[in-house]
């Protein structure tokens, strides 16, 4: 395949006719070096990236370089991630929790401000990544405020994010789960047991299948050195209420009742991985706090991830006055004694596992099929997705396809000042008259009154024809970001960064949002 590339080397090959023969001067080796670095940045792609997991019980971040290549021999648009080299790890810091229900933002401030300088980088030097702030740490009043603000110190491209099953996948990446089952062709279930959340990851064949998770943690309570309660998370309190324990801050708790609760919570775990499990009954759909994990994919091994996970790869051995050990030692017995019938295995990563996933597999970069108005007005951030029922894979014309998107926008109630993205799944040829009547159906449903920029995000390598045709053939006048080759699964929020050059091609982050509505 022959490419068209805007070379200028030092020395120019050329051709001239000084009377004799035309001939060529050589190359010179700085002018072989200038070629191979633009045909090689053509296809590959180097990100600096950071991940910040603020959590229940620990808060820490890693700086990470990733190479992204193109699909090159596949004729295809889309980047795939072909290494992941960990620059840089902080310590682990006690996510700093104020009395009025706040995060200490000066003191996490001052502990991040140091892992950059430890690492040798400023934030300018930061490509992507993510805040991610994770179970208790969510429901904390300014959560979302620090969220924002750290994102938009950390780099040029660092995305906020907090949600269950985003938490889920991250976790299940960053500690090789899904490289397991990729690799062993086994369903894996992955149990990300943290300080005030459990989040599940049911793997096949490398592709996340489904996710949960459950108020269930190793610090849903805590005890100072004296041994009195210093710390009680409501999901304690609801379950110890209900088993008629009486929990007071500054209060010591018997070590029977304590046993109790932490048999309560070990046995919600302990449910929801059996390979046995049917309907989520008792504590398991009282400590919900997602759609139950799917029934009928049944997992060959169990990994574990998240802080508690140390204690039961004997990797830990320290208490916090908490109750991680506990809960990791009934795990460990329900394995022992046969009600957990399924295989262990260490996926490598434990606590830090959610960092390494939001420093490393947090961003995918889009194809270079893509569709941008000069007026795109890049980055765009916390774009809700909908995914219109359109079916693609048969006959189709304009007005199902209008039809179809104005359901999915009444179904969430768009806001007029927020952009929406759709989310298309192509099937099919990509023939004109199939994209045209896709694109009159976009054109009759979203309207030309609005100055938000029209946003498409297409699983097929299908974005720059769609998005020509609406904005150059239909004359649809709103800017149009038309992007493609993106994996929507789980994910709910898109963000999209500027071009990349000279790649020409655009940074994404699928991601969730869950944030308290006070």
């Amino acid at each position: 395949m022959r490419r068209n590339l805007d070379v200028r080397p030092a020395a120019p090959v050329h051709a001239h006719d000084d009377g004799d023969e035309p001939h060529f001067h050589e190359w010179s080796e700085e002018a072989k070096s200038a070629l191979a670095e633009v045909i090689w940045k053509t296809d590959n792609i180097e990100l600096t990236t950071v991940g910040i997991d603020i959590g229940s019980s620990t808060s820490h971040l890693m700086f990470a370089r990733v190479h992204l290549q193109r699909k090159a021999q596949l004729l295809s648009s889309q980047f795939v991630v072909v290494r992941r080299d960990i620059l840089w790890r902080s310590p682990i810091l006690l996510t700093p929790f104020l009395a009025d229900y706040t995060i200490d933002a000066e003191r996490l401030r001052a502990f991040i401000d140091e892992a950059y300088r430890s690492a040798g980088l400023a934030p300018a030097q930061i490509d992507s990544g993510a805040v991610i702030l994770t179970g208790e740490a969510i429901k904390r009043r300014n959560a979302q405020a620090i969220a924002q603000i750290f994102a938009s110190d950390a780099g040029k491209f660092v995305c906020a994010s907090a949600g269950h099953h985003l938490e889920c996948a991250l976790a299940a990446h960053g500690a090789g789960a899904t490289a397991i089952s990729r690799h062993t062709h086994k369903t894996v279930l992955n149990v990300d047991i943290g300080g005030g959340t459990t989040k599940f990851a049911l793997i096949q064949n490398g592709e996340i299948r489904s996710t949960c998770a459950v108020a269930v943690g190793g610090r849903l309570i805590a005890q100072d050195e004296d041994g009195a309660l210093a710390r009680i998370e409501d999901p304690a309190r609801h379950v110890a209420r209900a088993l008629a324990i009486d929990l007071r801050l500054g209060q010591r708790v018997d070590e029977a009742d304590l046993e109790r609760l932490v048999g309560a919570l070990s046995q919600v775990v302990i449910q929801i991985i059996q390979p046995q499990r049917s309907a989520i009954g008792g504590w398991a759909r009282e400590l919900l706090l997602t759609t139950p994990l799917a029934t009928d994919i049944t997992p060959h091994l169990v990994t574990f991830t998240g802080g508690v996970s140390e204690y039961i790869y004997g990797r830990e051995s320290m208490v916090f006055g908490d109750i991680a050990k506990p809960l990791a030692n009934r795990i460990l017995q329900a394995f022992a004694s046969g009600r957990i019938g399924l295989r262990m295995m260490d996926p490598g990563q434990g606590i830090r596992a959610t960092v390494i996933g939001a420093s490393q597999f947090s961003v995918q970069v889009s194809g270079k099929t893509i569709h941008l108005s000069d007026n795109a007005g890049l980055p765009v951030r916390n774009v809700p997705v909908v995914f219109p029922s359109l079916a693609l894979q048969r006959d189709f014309d304009a007005d199902s396809v209008a039809a179809a998107i104005g359901a999915a926008m009444a179904r969430v109630d768009a806001d007029e000042s927020q952009p929406i993205a759709l989310g298309i799944r192509w099937h099919g040829d990509p023939y004109y008259f199939r994209l045209r009547e896709l694109a009159e159906g976009i054109a009759q449903a979203v309207g030309f009154t609005t100055r938000l920029p029209l946003i498409l995000m297409v699983d097929g390598d299908i974005g720059k024809l769609l998005g020509h045709i609406l904005e150059h053939d239909l004359r649809v006048t709103r800017a149009i970001i038309s992007i493609d080759g993106i994996q929507l699964n789980e994910f709910d929020y898109v963000d999209i960064g500027e071009v990349i050059h000279p790649n020409g091609v655009v940074p994404v982050v699928i991601k969730s949002l869950l944030f308290p509505g006070r």
